[in-house]
């Protein structure tokens, strides 16, 4: 059964003992996890009470803390007429901005790699030429 609070309501949980966020228009009890958090309590802490989709999606959290975070959930956020306006919501899929970057990475890799080989073999040949002397 899920509860669907207010932006009213997810604002008083934001202390330590009682920490509730918003992300992509869904209220999580992030409580228990602050102790867990690989970037601390601060960052929890700070966005505490408020929308923090925009400080999740800057990060670029994993699929595992997706799952985590689904775990969270306390219900729905019901928007009012004065509450502030959603967080913008990305297109893009963080799964293929890795890639994008990932294959940025390959041709240095490769690059490295060959420059590596060419030395080797250049010392290769040095130290035949050397031997032969």
């Amino acid at each position: 059964m899920s509860t669907e609070l207010t932006f009213k309501e997810v604002a008083e949980h934001n202390s330590k003992k009682d920490l509730y966020v918003v992300v992509h228009d869904k209220v999580y009890n992030a409580t228990t996890f602050l102790d867990e958090h690989p970037g601390g309590e601060e960052v929890l802490l700070d966005v505490g009470g408020q929308d923090a989709t925009e400080a999740f999606e800057d990060v670029g959290h994993s699929d595992e803390a997706r799952e985590i975070l689904a775990g969270l959930l306390v219900g729905p956020l019901k928007r009012e007429a004065h509450d502030p306006a959603p967080a913008a919501m990305t297109t893009q899929n963080p799964s293929s901005s890795g890639t994008a970057s990932g294959a940025g990475m390959g041709v240095g890799l490769y690059a490295v790699v060959l420059v590596g080989v060419l030395a080797a073999f250049g010392v290769y040949r040095y130290m035949q030429a050397q031997s032969e002397k």
